[in-house]
């Protein structure tokens, strides 16, 4: 059960750069963002593109390779979950990479602006987990 726990905590870590962006911006959100996470409904890959096209101004095409790299890191994540041969450390480290990964991959699909935004995010999202008493996923 705690193993269940902590996975469920660091996965809701990692989505909350794109929630915690999209509830700066707009007060409902904000009110529904809890109710979100405990429903899981923030790591569907859609849902979390259509946050950075809001936050990003993402044209079409970006949508689509954002789409394609998030349901990609879900399918990483959910593998890595099943894999029961792994320690919980090994599993962090590994969920931190993929996301690492992915992160890096949808900045470079950015233009500047873009970029400068989405960094900025990413730091808030640090900053965010320091806060709170978390630890930063680096």
């Amino acid at each position: 059960m705690r193993k269940h726990a902590f996975l469920a905590l660091t996965f809701a870590g990692l989505s909350m750069l794109t929630m915690s962006a999209v509830a700066q911006n707009d007060n409902t959100d904000q009110q529904s963002a809890p109710a979100e996470h405990r429903g899981g409904r923030h790591f569907d890959p859609a849902k979390r593109t259509e946050m950075l096209t809001k936050q990003l101004k993402l044209t079409s095409d970006q949508q689509a390779k954002v789409l394609d790299l998030f349901k990609s890191e879900q399918s990483q994540m959910e593998s890595l979950h099943s894999d029961s041969s792994l320690s919980q450390d090994d599993r962090h480290s590994k969920m931190m990479e993929i996301h690492k990964t992915t992160n890096d991959q949808v900045r470079a699909l950015l233009d500047p602006e873009q970029q400068k935004k989405f960094d900025a995010m990413q730091s808030e999202h640090q900053q965010w987990g320091h806060h709170e008493g978390g630890q930063s996923p680096q």
